[in-house]
């Protein structure tokens, strides 16, 4: 994502692509859908979501603190979020960061186009709705750390799991990865639009990228899933 591999997002990517390989046996068998993304189109989804997210599109740049905390917690944060925060300690100014914010094309750009396609062609009041208690609860929860970006918790999006089975459960799938998947993008959105720059800040904050895409990618492997369960 920022040009950075150590084990643990080796093992996060080698996670995500055992789960994969059964998740697109289903598609190929034509068993999983998210309502008018068929299975074909579901299956380029997910591979898509996971080879792009490695791609980062700068949008704009910026300039934030560089907590003083950080220059000695740097090496455990960049183990434990696989952000090489170390060497990006050089970027800017000794107490600001030039800072870049990104947009990253598996975590946000095609989840994004895959949700407004649903709309389109599947508009949802129900899920427009769910989709602002995750906004609430992403924006709400969320932070944004020293060197790092915006933090969303991985297990976020299953909140409009519960809620789409017992509002809609016919259409579970898709409210399901509309209200979850749209409502982290969103929260995501306003996170990084309303921290305090004064306060803290990281070389590069992306959307959809760390952070936050094993969130997003999470819950996109949910909701298709909860189309087999729930046909």
């Amino acid at each position: 994502m920022r040009g950075y591999t150590n084990s643990s997002e080796i093992r996060m990517y080698a996670a995500f692509a055992l789960i994969l390989l059964p998740t697109a046996a289903l598609c190929y068998k034509g068993q999983l859908s998210l309502g008018t993304i068929n299975p074909i189109a579901l299956m380029i989804i997910l591979f898509s979501m996971l080879a792009g997210s490695i791609i980062e599109i700068p949008i704009a740049s910026i300039r934030s603190k560089k907590p003083e905390q950080l220059f000695k917690y740097a090496p455990i944060l960049e183990e434990i979020y696989s952000v090489p925060i170390v060497r990006e300690l050089n970027i800017g100014k000794e107490r600001v960061f030039d800072t870049t914010l990104t947009v990253n094309i598996g975590g946000a750009i095609i989840p994004a186009l895959a949700v407004t396609y649903l709309l389109l062609t599947q508009p949802n009041n129900t899920a427009l709705e769910i989709m602002l208690i995750v906004v609430v609860a992403v924006t709400s929860l969320s932070e944004l750390m020293g060197g790092v970006g915006t933090i969303i918790q991985d297990h976020m999006g299953i909140i409009a799991l519960p809620f789409s089975l017992i509002v809609a459960p016919e259409n579970a799938a898709s409210i399901t990865f509309i209200a979850g998947v749209g409502g982290i993008l969103v929260g995501n959105i306003i996170s990084v639009a309303t921290f305090n720059k004064e306060k803290t800040g990281s070389a590069f904050i992306s959307i959809g990228g760390a952070g936050s895409f094993k969130s997003i990618y999470i819950t996109t492997i949910i909701a298709s899933l909860v189309s087999y369960f729930v046909p």
